[in-house]
């Protein structure tokens, strides 16, 4: 799909396959030119920023009434750009591949999302993995003068 986002920058992104028959549904009940935006307000024009978070605002209230825990959350479209990056994140995307995905210019600007989780910790610990039953305890610990320097720390 090709969006267009703050700055007019423009993107290509893969579709989830559950979205890509959502979007079909919705154009078939909805049909539009291959040139015409997708998402529109009452006048049709783009659909700006306010009014997705108005859109958004509106289904979190109707989806409360069935989920009332939705009342105390406080839902944005960031919230679901954030949660995205870290779930690709924590399933081992590339950093590189989430700055392209959301759109950074920066990495330093992605790795705000990188702050690993203790679950993505014990993965990375995990890939590493060190045999479990070595035959001879490593150097340092058979050091005695060494073991009772760090004893004394």
């Amino acid at each position: 799909m090709r969006l267009v986002g703050k700055g007019r920058k423009e993107r290509i992104c893969p579709l989830w396959p559950e979205i890509a028959l959502l979007l079909k549904k919705l154009l078939e009940r909805q049909p539009r030119a291959p040139d015409q935006q997708l998402f529109v307000n009452r006048y049709g024009e783009p659909l700006g920023a306010s009014g997705v978070r108005f859109k958004l605002a509106t289904y979190v209230k109707a989806a409360a009434e069935t989920v009332p825990s939705l009342r105390t959350k406080h839902v944005t479209p960031h919230s679901f750009r954030h949660a995205t990056a870290v779930h690709l994140v924590s399933a081992g995307v590339d950093v590189t591949v989430i700055r392209s995905w959301l759109g950074h210019v920066s990495l330093d600007t992605t790795n705000h999302y990188a702050k690993a989780n203790l679950e993505t910790k014990r993965m990375a610990l995990e890939k590493v993995g060190v045999a479990a039953t070595a035959a001879h305890p490593p150097s340092w610990k058979r050091d005695a003068s060494l073991l009772a320097w760090l004893d004394t720390l």
